[in-house]
């Protein structure tokens, strides 16, 4: 997509295993404290009160069809790295918001994508109101 373009990215459909590893991770995060879920434009949308902090592939997936979402408001030097250090991650942009995106290839991946998306929820409830 060209700088300044408003055509969406062509998103690839979710795999059946992403689609079941997306159910799964969706259950265990909705336990969370303040964590609620909704559809949104073929994923599960992922929410912290009233703050975005995931996307989970339902129809649709980022990147590859088993690839899943998260975000951080601000990344410190140290989360810059780790993420950096994780070969699975990567990121995208839309609608000028930086996000995460983490490819799951197996379900020892699953830990991981937990993790990942545990300190997104964290920092979701970090990070001040938008205005």
């Amino acid at each position: 997509m060209k700088p300044g373009s408003k055509s969406r990215p062509k998103l690839p459909a979710a795999s059946e295993q992403m689609k079941a590893w997306s159910a799964a991770l969706a259950g265990e995060v909705a336990t969370w404290p303040r964590a609620t879920t909704r559809s949104f434009f073929g994923f599960t949308a992922l929410y912290r009160k009233d703050k975005i902090f995931a996307m989970l592939p339902r129809t649709r997936a980022m990147g590859t069809p088993n690839t899943l979402a998260f975000k951080f408001e601000a990344l410190t030097p140290r989360l810059y790295a780790q993420l950096e250090g994780d070969p699975r991650v990567g990121t995208t942009e839309m609608r000028a918001a930086r996000w995460q995106t983490f490819e799951v290839h197996s379900d020892s991946d699953l830990r991981d994508a937990l993790h990942w998306l545990a300190r997104a929820y964290d920092a979701a409830g970090k990070s001040k109101k938008a205005h």
